[in-house]
């Protein structure tokens, strides 16, 4: 087939893209049965063989039958399920919670997904060839019973991984882009080749690379059956603009991603293969673009200068990328879907920043990258841009325009504290400076790490509960005996307990994620995963198994500045100042403040003390539970206790609050953050690298928030817990600069799995050059002061309220979450008023 011209001066001005995101959008996303049944049915035929061949050949007998479509008016090819916006499922990682949630996960309040019958009944099948098999029962089993006991009462949740595959991972596009998995595949055939038959470990080294070559080989067949498609496609198409185009596409798919790339909209096609199929072989999220505009450079440049392709055209292959983007989907179970709202998958592109020799590289792609965002106003990619001294200030400019369009795009990174963290980490420089963000905030080197991002979310206020309680919870001994706080005479005898319990509690986290890490190398290897991350074919091991360079496991703490202000409340009312006594706030946290618990609270808080005193063996009936919890609701409600709770909590107002740029307060919570990250990074996992903390909560500090009591900083039980390291809800009261001060105060380079500041601004702060002037010079005093990141929400709070009245008005706001923009229709209501509460600023 000759080689087609794709330049677009023939191809009138349509509303392509207009009309791929509302297609896309057209309905609720719906689960598909296909990869489960198929990944079934080839693993019953490879019983007796090793684990890496029983998965390289099952994602061939995947790829090989899985339905496949092209979607009308798209030019990039490639869809995971036949319905827009579906998902697979992944039975191998856990599937005991979706069918107990069959009846449910349609009409549940976060991402909803329609599942028919017919399916439930083709994944029961399926799934029941899994009972026992699943990485999720292995990392069970390998659990200790005092970590399964800590999980069940909300201290940390290793859920990410626990029922999922890990993802988290940049892979090297631009080798795929240069020799194609052919090229790959001769490497893998080259590994072998000097492999000795008699070397103790020929039979894992060779097995893993007959894996990649099955693989390599598997995708290739995957993008020729797309070839034939858009051929027979474009024989019954009367359209002929829209058959010139699915021939185009025919003869990319026919050369790529098998070969290296011969021009741009090739390239686009060869690395749309790659993050499809990544997503198909396992189930991880926040597979990571990385430095698009790097890697894609070379093909653009090469075809602009030759007039092969206008900018125009490239502008419309990248616009096409980014709804595609937004066409991988996941499922997670109900309690997961809370802390990942919005149906994200986490995919962070990003744009800008230095090379390996400390030149800056911000290119044209750069600014399209920003300019696709502002055309199809998505919420994936997760644009991120880095900054450093010699970021072109346009480049900013235009980012900040972004911004103020109010999607949360993009969050910007700082080259100069993101680097020496990663040196620090182990990293050479040349590795460190080519350092791009994963999923929510975290930063890696692409193509050689695999780093467990997001191991674990740890919420640092449920220790602090167990010292008021001498380590009980819900009538368990949950954590050490600390004594009485009533008894503890100093504030650092008090503080000592709280340490105590965070050291005990990051041990149980560790014994967790190892088990799940130890679990998902044993069950779960991913050999094309593996074969584009360094140095896996030269170690002959997966990544699950340790193949690749730098490997790290980074589980999050959050509530830093719920712990500060609280601690340091306790520090000047009860020790200081002795307005109050430690047994009067004890009963003031006991009765939230006087205000009592509802009715729902009681029922509850039941069924988990009962719960959980069954499971510690002591057998107490529900109705006498109950019976105790309405007495001490009851009294909690008295006058009496009211005024007192009231009383208490204007004590805590008047106490200075982190957020304010009082260095005393920012210096106080820079060493309560210390108590999650230095003890972490004291552990090492079983793929030899070593733990390393982040400071984030994805948008986990509302349900795991929902599980936490009243804390001593004022804040009402039950309610969220402050997001990443930013100030808590409100509590930021002397403008963003004030705020900004104080964040970038705590040891950002310690936290080198990321930290999450976020801010947000009415859209008048951001209008006119001026505003956008103002804007960039608050990211640039911020970063010149040693923070990590920063994202953003430009949307008034009338605004967000009315969508919350009217969402059928609102169905594309999308605004920043976490570490990620979502839309915001989409979101629970708690979500939502975790949004609605943040403080809004003005310059």
């Amino acid at each position: 087939m000759g080689l087609y011209s794709y330049d677009s001066s023939d191809i009138p001005e349509s509303d392509r893209i207009p009309k791929l995101v509302s297609d896309l959008y057209a309905g609720m996303p719906k689960i598909e049965s296909a990869r489960a049944v198929l990944l079934t049915e080839s693993y019953k035929q490879t019983e007796d063989e090793p684990v890496v061949i029983r998965r390289a050949k099952a994602f061939r007998h995947i790829l090989e039958n899985i339905p496949i479509i092209i979607r009308d008016q798209e030019l990039i090819a490639g869809s995971t399920t036949i319905g827009p916006r579906g998902c697979q499922t992944y039975p191998e990682f856990s599937c005991d919670w979706l069918e107990e949630e069959f009846d449910t996960v349609a009409t549940r309040s976060a991402d909803p997904f329609y599942i028919s019958e017919k399916t439930k009944a083709e994944l029961k099948e399926a799934n029941a060839y899994w009972k026992g098999k699943t990485t999720s029962e292995l990392a069970t089993y390998y659990m200790e019973p005092e970590t399964l006991l800590a999980i069940d009462h909300g201290i940390f949740t290793p859920g990410n991984y626990f029922y999922n595959g890990v993802g988290h991972v940049t892979v090297k596009y631009g080798e795929v882009l240069a020799i194609g998995f052919s090229g790959i595949k001769e490497k893998a055939a080259s590994q072998k080749s000097k492999l000795s038959l008699a070397d103790g470990d020929y039979q894992q080294k060779a097995r893993f690379l007959d894996a990649v070559i099955i693989s390599c080989d598997a995708a290739v067949t995957y993008a020729k059956r797309y070839a034939k498609l858009a051929l027979k496609e474009a024989e019954r198409c009367s359209d002929p603009v829209r058959k010139k185009e699915l021939l185009q596409i025919a003869q990319n798919c026919e050369n790529v991603p098998e070969k290296g790339a011969t021009g741009f909209y090739e390239a686009c096609q060869s690395f749309w293969f790659v993050q499809q199929l990544l997503q198909i072989e396992s189930s991880g999220h926040s597979i990571s673009p990385g430095r698009f505009d790097q890697y894609m450079y070379p093909y653009y440049k090469k075809d602009i200068d030759s007039g092969r392709i206008t900018r125009e055209y490239a502008q419309e292959l990248i616009d096409c990328i980014w709804v595609k983007l937004n066409d991988l989907n996941k499922c997670r179970d109900a309690v997961s879907a809370q802390g990942f709202a919005g149906y994200s998958l986490f995919q962070n592109l990003i744009a800008g920043g230095q090379n390996e020799d400390g030149v800056d590289v911000t290119n044209d792609l750069s600014f399209m990258s920003i300019q696709a965002s502002m055309h199809v106003s998505l919420p994936q990619p997760s644009l991120s841009v880095r900054v450093w001294n010699q970021t072109p200030h346009e480049f900013l400019i235009k980012a900040a325009e972004l911004t103020r369009t109010g999607i949360g795009l993009p969050a910007y990174y700082n080259d100069e504290v993101i680097i020496p963290a990663l040196v620090s980490r182990g990293l050479t420089m040349q590795d460190a400076r080519d350092y791009n963000i994963i999923g929510c905030v975290e930063p890696q080197k692409a193509g050689k790490t695999e780093g467990w991002h997001d191991a674990a979310f740890f919420n640092m206020c449920r220790p602090l509960e167990l010292v008021f309680n001498n380590g009980m919870d819900k009538g368990v001994q949950l954590g050490p005996k600390t004594g009485k706080v009533e008894d503890m005479k100093t504030f650092d005898e008090f503080y000592d307990a709280y340490k105590t319990q965070m050291d005990y509690a990051i041990k149980l986290l560790v014994n967790a994620d190892n088990s799940i890490d130890v679990a998902h190398a044993e069950r779960c290897p991913l050999p094309f995963l593996s074969s584009m991350v360094d140095d896996c074919m030269e170690k002959g091991k997966t990544v699950q198994e340790g193949g690749a360079v730098y490997n790290f496991t980074g589980p999050q703490g959050f509530g830093v500045a719920n712990m500060a202000d609280s601690l340091y409340a306790v520090k000047k009312l009860v020790y200081d100042e002795q307005k109050i006594t430690m047994k009067e706030l004890k009963e003031a946290l006991a009765t939230n403040y006087g205000k009592g618990l509802s009715e729902e609270d009681i029922a509850f808080m039941t069924a988990e003390v009962a719960g959980s005193m069954k499971e510690a063996g002591q057998v107490v009936g529900e109705k006498e539970i109950s019976a105790i919890l309405k007495t001490v609701v009851a009294a909690s409600k008295s006058p009496e206790v009211k005024k007192k709770g009231d009383s208490i909590l204007k004590l805590i107002e008047e106490v200075p609050k982190f957020g304010n740029d009082i260095s005393e307060v920012d210096a106080f919570a820079r060493d309560v953050a210390y108590t999650y990250t230095k003890p972490l990074q004291n552990y090492r996992n079983p793929r030899g690298g070593i733990f390393q903390a982040g400071l984030y909560p994805v948008s986990a500090n509302v349900p795991l928030g929902a599980q936490t009591g009243a804390t001593p900083d004022g804040r009402l039980a039950y309610t969220p817990v402050a997001d990443g390291v930013s100030p808590s809800a409100g509590k930021d009261v002397n403008g963003p600069t004030a705020a900004a001060n104080s964040v970038s105060r705590l040891d950002h380079y310690i936290a080198s799995n990321g930290t999450l500041f976020n801010q947000k601004f009415h859209p008048s702060a951001l209008s006119g050059r001026r505003g956008l002037e103002n804007f960039v010079g608050l990211i640039r005093s911020y970063f010149d002061q040693k923070g990590s990141h920063m994202q953003f929400n430009v949307v008034s709070r009338e605004t967000l309220k009315d969508a919350q009245k009217h969402p059928e008005q609102y169905k594309h706001l999308v605004v920043r979450v976490a570490g990620y923009s979502a839309l915001f229709t989409t979101l629970s209501k708690s979500l939502q008023d975790d949004i609605i509460r943040r403080t809004e600023q003005g310059f």
